[in-house]
């Protein structure tokens, strides 16, 4: 069974302006803090805004299903309940306590939305069983070829199924104010029924969709941003030497041609699904780590940040159990500080229609040194990054760069005409600004 939509006709895709330049924070709660309760993590509030953070990422904050659990905990991404918070978290009126504070600080909050399963202990497997996909018996299925035994399948040809989850979802906007959702594994579900939801929660306020999955025909009416994986691979076998900077190449002419213009790619270095199960950042980058980092901001895109990279965290946390972040003063958090400011003063640099396409420019050594600019207006931004382990002088050859840039942290002042050089150190970069 289908269904036409007979919403993208009539929707258009409006992001709202707090997100021109800002910058996504991953929260995971459970870890957060020992205790793991929202009245705790209102403690970092005040910290991540001084990160220069804007978009608060809460992951799924509904009671988590018994039966099947995985571990200890179970898998947040397992709901018992949509119309519930779990009780380690804290009561509704935490969650709203949490927002406000945020708004307060000028923050923004969006929640981390589970519709294409739910747990095993769901009320909705006994009250709706037509709900839910089945095999060639007759049997409640998990999501095929994966291991996520501790959920079962939801139906989307089924359009009750649609109804609930956007009344659902409105039913948060209301009730606590928050700004919008992650949509965990957004491809597992009819791009339609996004767009029904988009438009249903426009009724109420301006929101902010970002959906983990890429597909720019999601962008067209139903998502402001969504993964950038294919970047985050890229970027990776670089950093380990398994490709070079074509690489990347690819991603950039990708994402040029193939998304609109206004859409946004979220560019990371980790989140919760990478640092459970392929690496820290650390595992994963080595000695890239840096430029990898300074790219995911300066590129184009909308950049985030995973709790307690800031920190240096260097660990793998547990997914299923308690094992709380190990919060310090790290280098790695006064670089994506100095990084998100650089950001929030160069509009070209800002995300979707606000900021300005990424223009290779051209270099004497384009399978080790990216190098780039963007302009809007007055303001450019070059930018160059070496990814490679040796020490390389530099010279770019191109006629888009002339002018006068002051470097990132520093008095320096390149005075950029059609043949300039720059000397770089292994796995390094530089940032350059005009006119801002």
């Amino acid at each position: 069974m289908s269904f036409v939509n007979n919403h993208s006709s009539c929707v258009k895709i409006n992001t709202p302006t707090w997100a021109k330049d800002a910058v996504i924070y991953q929260m995971n709660t459970r870890q957060l803090t020992p205790g793991g309760s929202l009245r705790a993590a209102v403690g970092h509030l005040d910290r991540i805004k001084q990160l220069g953070a804007d978009i608060i990422w809460l992951m799924p904050v509904h009671e988590t299903g018994r039966k099947r659990r995985k571990g200890k905990l179970g898998s947040p991404y397992s709901v018992r309940d949509y119309f519930s918070l779990d009780p380690s978290l804290g009561k509704l009126q935490d969650l709203g306590y949490f927002v406000d504070r945020a708004h307060q600080l000028g923050l923004h909050v969006i929640l981390d939305w589970v519709s294409n399963h739910t747990s095993w202990d769901n009320k909705l497997i006994n009250n709706h069983p037509s709900w839910y996909a089945r095999d060639q018996s007759g049997e409640i299925i998990s999501p095929p070829w994966t291991d996520w035994h501790d959920v079962a399948q939801l139906d989307y040809n089924n359009r009750e199924v649609w109804e609930y989850m956007t009344v659902a979802m409105q039913w948060w906007v209301r009730q606590a104010g928050i700004d919008g959702f992650r949509a965990d594994v957004a491809g597992f579900v009819p791009v339609a029924f996004w767009e029904m939801a988009r438009e249903r929660l426009e009724r109420i306020k301006p929101v902010f969709m970002l959906a983990e999955w890429e597909s720019a025909e999601l962008h067209k009416t139903a998502f402001d941003a969504s993964y950038a994986w294919d970047w985050w691979y890229a970027m990776r076998n670089i950093a380990k030497g398994q490709s070079d900077l074509e690489a990347i190449h690819r991603v950039f002419s990708w994402n040029e041609n193939a998304y609109p213009e206004e859409s946004m790619r979220m560019l990371f270095i980790s989140n919760h699904d990478i640092n459970s199960w392929e690496g820290t950042m650390y595992d994963n980058f080595g000695p890239a780590l840096e430029p990898a980092i300074a790219l995911s901001v300066a590129g184009k895109g909308i950049p985030l940040i995973y709790s307690g990279q800031e920190a240096g965290e260097s660990k793998r946390l547990d997914f299923y159990n308690k094992d709380p972040i190990e919060w310090k003063e790290h280098e790695a958090g006064i670089l994506y500080k100095t990084l998100f400011s650089f950001k929030k003063k160069n509009p070209a640099i800002w995300n979707g229609k606000w900021g300005a396409p990424m223009r290779r420019v051209s270099n004497n050594k384009d399978r080790q040194i990216l190098s780039f600019l963007r302009e809007r207006g007055k303001n450019k931004v070059f930018a160059v990054f070496n990814f490679s382990c040796a020490a390389e002088n530099v010279i770019f050859s191109d006629k888009q760069i002339p002018g006068r840039y002051k470097e990132l942290n520093s008095d320096y002042f390149l005075d950029a005409d059609i043949q300039t050089s720059l000397k770089l150190k292994p796995w390094s970069f530089r940032l350059f600004s005009s006119g801002f």
